[in-house]
């Protein structure tokens, strides 16, 4: 193929893009990503030093996509002298099905255990537990921005191509092959097309039939530990009528322990986003509560996307040469490596699928 032309193009270079780009690469391709920011940019919902990589699921399609994720985050082995994951375990509690929780965790192997909320008080003194917990040793947290940079020296390094600062205008499928209009007028032809642009999804490829996307600004927060205890992550399921959302959060080593409400953000334009605080208060009440091992006047806000679908779920499916990969509601870079081999089945197989949950509906 030309300069101008390739097999895979990879629309989009946030986590899921490279996660797709790297697995490609892996299989002996040499795919080309186009990302419309600069390195290391702060408009998606990629960046920041950490992700919760929390394993406390109990359908078979998050499950069997998280084991298949664990399996890619392992095979990238130490980076910069440590794992991507962070083992340091995963405690939920709150109002939830910690036992159907623990049981499918147990039927693939995953360890976990209910502890007493007394059990969980000795264990965590800082966090304050009204019933039991379910913990899980198996989970804790991604190093995200060391993942984007490995991704990136990966592809690079077997011969495939990271362009960033490369907005993609339109992108064309013309039956034999694909043709990816870019924003300075020049074009690219490829044979297949992936598609990973989280809150850009609909203005590329709304034609797919893709569900109801919506666009939030999230902003979770750092808070500062009042003493050395330990922290685990974790996911707790509180009382709606005090609280607007599940809590989650995570230890990040050099900034503070990680809280916030999981997609309670306001509705944002992508290319407008005003990058202002939303419920602080409300989550340092949440802290005051329920934290007492953390300062709650600490809060260091930090600011990111949600491209949401109405129930959660992702959207991992091809039509014609396009393939897409969208929708992932604030839960999905945990299971980033598991998409991106997803995806990449997708692009080299055209007989290949994704779980049903994760596939766009049928056309008629």
């Amino acid at each position: 193929m030309g300069a101008d032309a390739a097999a895979v193009v990879v629309v989009g270079g946030g986590v899921m893009g490279l996660a797709t780009a790297w697995e490609l690469a892996r299989r002996g391709k040499r795919p080309v990503v186009l990302e419309r920011f600069a390195r290391g940019h702060r408009e998606g919902a990629s960046h920041g030093a950490t992700r919760n990589f929390n394993n406390a699921y109990d359908e078979d399609h998050y499950l069997d996509l998280l084991v298949r994720a664990r399996e890619g985050w392992d095979s990238l082995g130490d980076v910069g002298g440590a794992p991507l994951l962070r083992l340091h375990g995963l405690v939920t509690h709150g109002d939830v099905d910690l036992r159907r929780i623990h049981e499918r965790l147990a039927a693939r192997g995953i360890p976990a255990e209910v502890l007493s909320a007394d059990e969980a008080t000795r264990r965590w003194a800082g966090m304050r537990f009204d019933g039991d917990a379910l913990w899980s040793p198996d989970a804790g947290v991604v190093r995200a921005s060391a993942a984007l940079i490995e991704f990136e020296r990966r592809i690079l390094a077997a011969g495939g191509d990271v362009r960033w600062s490369t907005p993609v205008a339109a992108i064309d499928d013309r039956g034999e092959g694909i043709d990816i209009a870019l924003a300075d007028g020049s074009h690219l032809r490829a044979e297949t097309v992936v598609v990973t642009v989280g809150a850009w999804s609909r203005n590329l490829v709304g034609e797919l039939g893709l569900p109801r996307l919506t666009v939030t600004e999230e902003t979770p927060a750092h808070f500062a530990p009042v003493d050395d205890a330990v922290w685990p992550s974790f996911n707790h399921y509180v009382d709606p009528a005090e609280y607007p959302a599940t809590v989650y959060g995570m230890p990040t080593p050099g900034e503070g322990v990680k809280v916030g409400f999981h997609r309670v953000g306001d509705e944002v334009d992508p290319d407008a986003r005003p990058h202002v605080p939303t419920h602080l208060d409300t989550l340092a009440g949440y802290v005051r509560e329920w934290m007492p091992g953390l300062d709650a006047a600490s809060a260091v806000p930090i600011s990111c996307t949600y491209t949401s679908t109405d129930d959660g779920v992702f959207v991992l499916d091809r039509r014609g040469r396009i393939v897409v990969g969208a929708g992932f509601s604030g839960h999905g870079f945990k299971f980033a490596t598991g998409i991106g081999a997803t995806l990449a089945d997708l692009a080299l197989d055209e007989s290949a699928r994704a779980a049903e949950p994760f596939r766009l509906p049928q056309v008629s």
